[in-house]
Formats: structure tokens, sequence, C-alpha cells
């Protein structure tokens, strides 16, 4: 099976390397190449055949879903696991939302609500309340953008260390909600619940703010099926996943996967599990089939960026 795990190409930029995509840097451009690495706990855990197609496919159908509501960064779908976008500054900046108390790593809201954290800073939340639960409006967790381990931050971190201005700030936290809105409308009308999710903004040429990165993507959500929900949540049962929970889930039985510096390798039949999940949700989501790409992905993609050589 063809898996892209890297990419090295010449003379397309610089090249920066994240947890998933593989970034060459231009004046003007920037080229994201989605590559099929597994990305949880702060470490690349396994290599999943299709992801990074997926990823760059579903975000093109929610960055055409959301652009009447903020201006994104996409020039060009150049390839199935590409997107060039318009350089912006990127804000530092994690829009972590969550419309539902859930999560197992150790930043998420349930873990810190069940370790006795009831204020975030911009909310407050009440005591008795059980996982997975339906929060009454969706909340803002943000957090430093950082290589190793994000931080959390509050309106008054941000404002007071000025890492925004307050009016961008404010912009910021109304585009965040509004996206997240349209996410759980548009994602409910096919039979899903938008969890949780993360954005990320930069400015343009002309300090307009801009999405940039992903959206709403498996990598960037947490979803569920809704048909399901209520009816296991009553059973005490968790929700029906449709994201990469179950295998977090597995490393997080099998070691410690924040500290423990080898780790197992994760089984082949739930990485052909999670391959088969990100193919389906791309299809749930987008009502469309999802098309799998054959042959040589890096001869391919190098083919399909030679008018983006330098």
């Amino acid at each position: 099976m063809n898996i892209l795990e890297k990419t090295d190409f010449k003379n397309l930029g610089k090249k920066y390397i994240g947890k998933v995509r593989d970034v060459y840097i231009q004046n003007d451009k920037v080229i994201l190449i989605s590559t099929d690495r597994y990305s949880a706990f702060d470490r690349n855990l396994a290599l999943i055949p299709y992801k990074g197609q997926v990823l760059t496919q579903i975000s093109r159908f929610w960055f055409e879903n959301t652009k009447d509501i903020v201006k994104n960064h996409v020039l060009d779908f150049p390839d199935s696991n590409v997107v060039v976008g318009k350089k912006c500054k990127v804000i530092p900046i994690e829009m972590v939302v969550r419309g539902y108390i859930t999560g197992v790593t150790d930043t998420s809201l349930w873990t810190l609500y069940n370790n006795g954290q009831r204020n975030f800073g911009d909310f407050i939340l009440p005591d008795g309340m059980k996982k997975n639960q339906k929060l009454a409006k969706p909340v803002l967790t943000p957090t430093t953008k950082a290589s190793d381990h994000d931080q959390p931050l509050t309106t008054a971190d941000i404002v007071n260390e000025k890492i925004v201005s307050k009016e961008l700030w404010e912009k910021m936290m109304d585009v965040t909600l509004k996206l997240f809105q349209r996410g759980q409308e548009v994602a409910f009308q096919h039979g899903l619940i938008l969890v949780d999710t993360k954005y990320e903004f930069g400015l343009d040429e002309s300090g307009e703010l801009t999405l940039v990165d992903e959206i709403h993507t498996p990598d960037s959500s947490r979803y569920w099926q809704a048909k399901t929900y209520e009816e296991r949540i009553k059973g005490g049962l968790e929700p029906e996943n449709f994201d990469k929970e179950f295998l977090r889930l597995w490393f997080k039985e099998q070691c410690d996967p924040y500290k423990d510096v080898i780790i197992p390798p994760a089984p082949p039949e739930l990485v052909s599990e999670l391959s088969r999940r990100y193919m389906q949700i791309f299809e749930q989501i987008t009502g469309t089939s999802f098309k799998i790409e054959t042959g040589n992905i890096e001869k391919r993609i190098e083919n399909n960026l030679k008018k983006y050589i330098i």
C-alpha cells in the first residue's frame, strides 16, 4: 500500500515539518502537503493510509462552506493531498472551541474538570457534570501555538500580554463561534455531532483576518454519530466515536504516551480501521464518494506542483 510518510521536494521553498504536514514556504504563498502521519499526545504514533488525502479534501469542503463567514487562505488545490495558501502572518493562538465536556488527554476539558477544576478563566462550569455531556453553550479554551506542548490562555492573558489587540481578539472570538455553529449545523444535517475543534488564523497583506491551515478535519475536530448519542449516554456508554479517539485510548491503555520514550506499535487492525473511518467520515460529511488515488503519491504530487517550482 502506498503511504506518504514525508516529502523532500526541491525548489519549492523553505521546508517546515509539522506534526502531519510538510510545508514549503515561498515569498507570497505556502504549500501544505498532508502526509499520512498520525499524531496524538504531542508525538507521531503511526501512518494511516489515505489520511492525508482525506484531510485535504475535507478541509476543501469546509473552506468552501464557510467562506461567507471569514476569508480563508486558499489559492489552489493542485493535488488531492495539497493546498496552496496565501502567505499570512500567523496569529500565535490556537482557537479551541468545545460544545461538550469530554476527552482523555491531560489537557482535555473532562480530565481537568474530573480533577476538580471548575474555573477556566473565561467561564466557570457547575458541579455535577457528567462526561460527554453537552455544555450549556460552546466555550473557548484558546492555547498558545507551541511545537512541544500548548499552554492554555485566557482573554486576560491575551489582552494583558498584548498577544493581539483587544479589538482583534474580540473579532477572533466572534468568528470562531460562528464557524463552530456552522460546523455543527452542517455536520448534524449529515448525521454527525461536531463535538469540539480548533481553528488557526492569520493576517493577510492588508491586515484582514484570515482562516488558515485546516478546518473541521478528523485531526482538528472530534465527531460523534448523532443518531446513537442520546441512547448511548443514557446507557452509560461512550458516544459512537467517529474520529481517532479509539486509537488514542489504545495507546493510553498500553503506555504513558506523554512520558514513555518507546511506545508499542499501533496494531495493524486498528490502523486499517482508522483508515476506513477517515474515508467514511469524508463520505458522510461531504455526501460524495471517496476516490482513492493510485500510483506513487510522491511522483504524482511532484508532477502536480511543477508550476510552483521557484
